[in-house]
């Protein structure tokens, strides 16, 4: 059976497709395509995201051109991979969130899946969070029962996803009875982000260099450490909603009003609370961890990494490239895998990550 994943993040850089060739239990990875977003639809996500006037119809233009995005990755990765539709047995589309509100009982992902299988000649399969909250869960992180199948070995480990928002797979050695347990554990890439765009006119901090180039203000960081929501106790799960620009400028104004701070230090300081926050999570929820994996796009940050690792001194710091599964295709593996598992009709939810009542077949079906 081969799936394509569709995996289009809070980072709002563009859309990953990934084929993956699942045959008995082996999985073989056949290729990854990139189409970036078009500046105009970026913005019109990243303003539906924060909320804006006309919302219904920019939500419809926006699904639109989603659909088309995912579409021309669809086509780019086809002919890589020169593998003809009829070989695809549906596409994972998880859509773009746009709203997550699991304590009010519903998520949004902007997506329009009969138009992507309209679009494709694929199968499409989506809408993978809304039964999971349905049934009383998070509807995040939707990756770890992926990370579960694809990472477990005989040591305690954890797989970190770096993306727009940072999450936390934890994994038990094998034969050890506690369940696979995960969680955002805040931001990731996002106020970073954010930051290099409104201080630098940069979409994000390549190779970490700014970040590099400063130094980490303390008060600063303590004021950021005082969210609430890095104190909550997991099943949790967030986004834009809480951790935008308007979050950070927030802080930054309570403490720097003048706006003297140098912007290095900032990109230093948020580039450490990433870390500091995901290296604590870690730790506190499975202390006995040995290995850490990497992956998403702070996994290519090397800064980033350097401060993970000193925060970890005891583990062991790697990515998921080191086991066969580059960190910019592990999301888009996972929707595939997830795919994958409606059209086999069984569970892709781990209750115990979400405080979902129950396993449930997560997913909506489009056909061709």
């Amino acid at each position: 059976m081969i799936t394509i994943g569709l995996m289009s993040g809070t980072s709002l850089d563009g859309v990953d497709a990934v084929a993956v060739d699942f045959e008995a239990n082996r999985m073989q990875l056949l290729g990854r395509a990139h189409a970036p977003f078009v500046p105009e639809l970026r913005s019109e996500l990243l303003a539906l995201a924060l909320g804006c006037e006309n919302e219904i119809e920019r939500m419809g233009d926006a699904s639109r051109g989603l659909a088309e995005a995912y579409a021309l990755a669809v086509e780019r990765l086809l002919r890589q991979t020169h593998l003809a539709r009829e070989d695809v047995a549906a596409l994972g589309a998880h859509g773009q969130t746009i709203r997550h509100r699991p304590e009010r009982g519903f998520t949004v992902q902007l997506n329009y899946p009969a138009l992507l299988a309209e679009l494709t000649g694929i199968d499409v399969v989506a809408d993978f969070r809304s039964r999971d909250v349905a049934a009383g869960g998070e509807g995040a992180p939707l990756v770890p029962a992926f990370h579960a199948e694809r990472f477990r070995t005989n040591f305690p480990r954890a797989v970190l996803n770096i993306g727009g928002i940072a999450n936390a797979t934890l994994l038990p050695a094998l034969g050890d009875a506690t369940p696979v347990s995960g969680f955002d554990t805040g931001p990731g890439n996002m106020l970073l982000d954010a930051w290099m765009s409104e201080a630098f006119g940069r979409l994000f901090d390549e190779d970490g260099r700014t970040a590099a180039e400063g130094r980490v203000l303390e008060p600063l960081l303590e004021a950021f450490l005082d969210e609430p929501y890095f104190r909550l106790p997991p099943p949790k799960s967030t986004g834009r909603e809480r951790f935008d620009f308007a979050w950070l400028e927030a802080r930054l104004l309570k403490l720097d009003p003048r706006r003297t701070l140098d912007p290095r230090d900032v990109a230093a300081t948020v580039t450490e609370l990433t870390a500091l926050t995901a290296a604590r999570a870690i730790l506190e929820t499975q202390p006995g961890t040995a290995e850490v994996l990497l992956c998403g796009g702070g996994a290519l940050n090397p800064t980033l990494r350097t401060r993970l690792a000193a925060h970890l001194p005891d583990v062991r710091v790697t990515d998921t490239g080191e086991y066969g599964l580059d960190p910019m295709e592990v999301e888009g593996a996972a929707f595939a895998w997830l795919a994958r598992m409606f059209l086999l009709r069984l569970p892709g939810n781990l209750p115990a990550v979400t405080s979902a009542r129950g396993p449930r077949i997560l997913g909506c079906w489009y056909p061709a």
